[in-house]
């Protein structure tokens, strides 16, 4: 058991940092292939998770926000396509699971401060 929280402590940046490559991927691939242009607006879900990711809430909220604009997307013909929307709510939920690797990441770090023996020092 304490080999699989090593190699997770040791794993668990990179597939934190490639999860959030590829939600990032998705993202900017859906603006890039868009046959309109993207508004502010579509960008706002992503930034809420980005700049306040410490707040689930908030994160939750802007997975929400992108499934909105993803509906509203489909049902209208005049806005950006709808793998625009899938992307962006791919996008949200990706950099969300970023930040959970990367929660369990720092409490693997913290047991390891709090178990070692100061004792001897």
């Amino acid at each position: 058991m304490d080999n699989l929280a090593l190699l997770r402590g040791i794993l668990g940046p990179g597939v934190a940092g490639a999860v959030f490559g590829v939600g990032w991927w998705f993202w900017v691939d859906a603006v890039v292939c868009s046959a309109v242009q993207v508004s502010f607006l579509h960008y706002l879900p992503a930034d809420i998770i980005i700049f306040i990711k410490s707040s689930e809430a908030l994160a939750l909220c802007g997975i929400a926000g992108a499934v909105g604009l993803l509906v509203q997307d489909a049902l209208t013909d005049k806005g950006p396509s709808v793998w625009t929307g899938v992307a962006g709510v791919l996008q949200c939920v990706l950099v969300l699971i970023r930040y959970f690797f990367k929660l369990t990441q720092l409490v693997y770090i913290y047991a390891l401060w709090i178990s070692v023996d100061y004792s001897d020092l």
